[in-house]
C-alpha cells in the first residue's frame, strides 16, 4: 500500500507491475495498493518501455542543489549499514542519527530538513523493523522456496482449492499506546487498567481481502486449532482448502495431524522455522494491535474479548485493507 500521503516507493511500483504482468486485474491491483487505476496503467506503461529503470522517480526542476554530493546513493550506502558501525549505540537509524552522520563528513553544510527531504527523494522511508530471530535456518528458508512454494500452488491448482495463512495472537489488557501530539515538554497520558490478561485469538486471510477468525477465552492449544480448521471447512464447505501456518507446537502436534490426514478437502502446509516475517496474517495481528487497538480503554478480559471482536469484524468487511495487509507481506507476490 502507499504512504497516507500517496507516496510510492520503487518496490511498491515494481511489485504491482508485476502483479499485472502475471494477470491479476488492474482493477483488483489498484485497490491492493491504494491507488487508482489510471496510475498502475502508467507504471505499466513506463515498465514495458524502460524496464525497471522506468519505476524510479523523475527529477524536478528547481533551483541548483544545496551539496549534490549528498545523493540517493550516498544515503543507501550509510542507512543499508547498522547504525552502530559509526558509533551509535544500537543498529537503528533516525533522521537525526543520519543528519549527524552527513554533517560530520561535510562540516555541517547540511540542515536536518534537507536530510528528510533526500531521504525521501532516495525512496528511503521510516520503517519498523521486521523481527529476525537468531535462530533463524537461513538455509531452510531458501529451500522452501524452492520447493513448498511450488507445492503449495500446485496443490492450489490442482483442487481449485482457496489459499489461506493462518496465524494466532494474544491481545494484552496492556494496550500499546504509540504516540500522539502534544506541546513539547508535556508529555501526555493516556488512562489504562495494571490488570493483567489476555484473550487468544486466532484467523486467516486470503489474498483476495477475506478474513476469518475466532476468540478464545483461554491459550490456543491443538484442539482450539481444529476446531477453527473445521470452522474454516464448514465456511467453505464444498471446496478445497490450502492452509499455510507456522510450525507452534498446536499446529504439528500428532493431534493436529491426526485431524488434518483425516480430512480429505482439507491440505496444510508449514512454514520454515522462526519465519513470521513470511505469514501475510500476522500484518493483521500488527494493524490490530498497533492501529485498531491502540490506547484501547478496556479494563476486563470480557471488555478486551467484545472490543476484539468488534475490530476484527469491521476489518473483515473491509477487503481493501485485507488486500493491502496481505500484499505488504514481503512473499505474497509469490502466490499471486
Amino acid at each position: 500500500m502507499l504512504a497516507k500521503d500517496g507516496y510510492s516507493t520503487f518496490e511498491v511500483r515494481l511489485r504491482a507491475v508485476r502483479a499485472v504482468r502475471r494477470g491479476t486485474p488492474v482493477g483488483t491491483v489498484a485497490a491492493a495498493f491504494g491507488t487508482d487505476r489510471t496510475t498502475i496503467f502508467r507504471w505499466v506503461s513506463r515498465y514495458r518501455s524502460e524496464g525497471k529503470a522506468g519505476l524510479h522517480r523523475k527529477g524536478g526542476s528547481g533551483r541548483p542543489r544545496k551539496l549534490a554530493e549528498v545523493d540517493g546513493r550516498l544515503l543507501w550506502q550509510i542507512v543499508l549499514r547498522p547504525a552502530s558501525d559509526f558509533g551509535f549505540e544500537t543498529a537503528l537509524w533516525t533522521v537525526g542519527r543520519v543528519h549527524q552522520t552527513v554533517a560530520e563528513q561535510f562540516n555541517g553544510q547540511i540542515s536536518r530538513d534537507t536530510i528528510w527531504r533526500r531521504l525521501r527523494e532516495a525512496e528511503l522511508t521510516w520503517q519498523k523493523p521486521t523481527r529476525r530471530y537468531f535462530e533463524v535456518d537461513e538455509a531452510a528458508r531458501q529451500k522452501w522456496l524452492r520447493t513448498e512454494v511450488r507445492r503449495i500452488r500446485a496443490t492450489v491448482r490442482k483442487y481449485r482449492a482457496i489459499l489461506y495463512f493462518q496465524d494466532e495472537a494474544s491481545l494484552s489488557l496492556t494496550a500499546v499506546l504509540g504516540k500522539t501530539w502534544a506541546p513539547r515538554g508535556r508529555t501526555p497520558v493516556v488512562t489504562v487498567t495494571g490488570k493483567r490478561g489476555a484473550v487468544a485469538v486466532q484467523s486467516a486471510i486470503r489474498r483476495s481481502g477475506y478474513l476469518l477468525f475466532r476468540l478464545h477465552a483461554g491459550r490456543i492449544a491443538s484442539g482450539q486449532v481444529i476446531d477453527f480448521l473445521r470452522q474454516m471447512l464448514r465456511h467453505h464447505e464444498h471446496r478445497h482448502l490450502v492452509v499455510v501456518m507456522d510450525q507452534a507446537p498446536p499446529h504439528v502436534s500428532h493431534k493436529t495431524r491426526d485431524f488434518i490426514a483425516s480430512q480429505p478437502r482439507l491440505h496444510v502446509f508449514n512454514l520454515p522455522k522462526y519465519s513470521p516475517d513470511w505469514n501475510p496474517d500476522e500484518k493483521v495481528w500488527n494493524h490490530l494491535k498497533n492501529h485498531e487497538m491502540k490506547a484501547h480503554g478496556a479494563r476486563t478480559k470480557a471488555e478486551l474479548r467484545q472490543l476484539a471482536g468488534r475490530k476484527l469484524g469491521q476489518m473483515s468487511r473491509n477487503p481493501r485493507l485485507l488486500r493491502g495487509l496481505f500484499f505488504r507481506c514481503c512473499v505474497a507476490d509469490l502466490f499471486g
